[in-house]
């Protein structure tokens, strides 16, 4: 395609068809990108600093690298092997495919009744259990814990969390508060859907500390334990949580409104709830995250990923 003209007699920057083959090519001819991964508490030391310390020095604080040294490594993907789809633009690899099926029907499974937490559905009090549904939200790795302790609502002990989420347990009990009680702040409107309450919940629990994927995992385990009439019909990428980067990477834009218009269209050619494609993009593309390879994906994953 060279020149100005493509081979239909358009403008090659013009014609859908040229346009997007030349993107491809572009990409296909870029170079690898490498990132840089910075260890907790260490801060950028300036080029000049860096270029200034001589051998003796290098030496000396060759025992303190291991704790402050810069790593850089190349993003983890499976090797391109011609795997195309136009449901998925971003996925180069039968291998990806193959993951991302299995974290789709493994996120499934994870909804269904009594959902994530059992526990949550099992608590008979409203509060308490809307509660410990908030706290395991906001900390994830105290959940063990959290389950066995089972705090009531009526303590509001927040002790046991980091002081970083005790700042956001805090917004949340104001927030509480404002409302009258965790399920008017929950509830909300008679009038709302499912639908209609899940979005407006969530954009109204955009408290300090507390982020996206904590927000879309309480509202989730709220309403498949059938706590509250909660139903996810929108991805809601409204930051870059590793389920929006998930995102961005397999439907290839960063337009928020292009890419949950394109989440939604793959949720619907694979038959999926929205939260599931939710867990399942950010299990799927967080590296250690265990997906089942040998169990069978869902057939409808299966056809809209065109595996098996």
């Amino acid at each position: 395609m060279s020149g100005s003209f493509c081979r239909h007699n358009r403008p090659t920057s013009k014609c859908s068809i040229c346009s997007r083959e030349l993107d491809e090519k572009l990409r296909n001819q870029a170079p690898i990108k490498y990132v840089t991964v910075r260890k907790p508490g260490t801060k950028p030391e300036p080029r000049s600093r860096a270029a200034s310390g001589s051998s003796s020095s290098s030496s000396s604080s060759r025992g303190s690298s291991s704790t402050n040294r810069v790593v850089t490594r190349k993003l983890v993907r499976a090797a391109d092997d011609g795997y195309r789809n136009p449901l998925v633009q971003g996925m180069k690899a039968t291998a990806d495919a193959e993951r991302l099926a299995g974290a789709l029907t493994q996120a499934v499974q994870r909804l269904q009744p009594p959902g994530p937490h059992p526990v949550i559905a099992e608590i008979a009090d409203l509060n308490d259990a809307t509660w410990l549904a908030f706290l395991i939200a906001l900390a994830p790795e105290l959940e063990e814990a959290l389950t066995a302790a089972q705090p009531r609502w009526a303590d509001k002990d927040i002790s046991a969390l980091p002081e970083a989420k005790q700042k956001a347990a805090n917004a949340y009990l104001a927030w509480v508060e404002r409302a009258g009680s965790q399920e008017a702040a929950i509830m909300g409107e008679d009038s709302w859907t499912p639908a209609r309450r899940f979005d407006r919940v969530f954009e109204r629990l955009a408290l300090s500390g507390f982020g996206r994927t904590a927000r879309y995992e309480l509202l989730t385990t709220l309403g498949s334990a059938g706590r509250y009439p909660l139903d996810a019909q929108s991805p809601q990428f409204v930051e870059d949580d590793a389920t929006t980067l998930a995102a961005k990477r397999l439907f290839v834009s960063g337009d928020r409104t292009l890419l949950e218009r394109r989440a939604r269209e793959f949720a619907e050619a694979a038959d999926l709830p929205i939260a599931a494609l939710d867990h399942g993009l950010k299990v799927w593309a967080t590296p250690g995250e265990h997906v089942d390879l040998t169990a069978d994906p869902l057939p409808g994953v299966a056809s809209a990923l065109r595996i098996g």
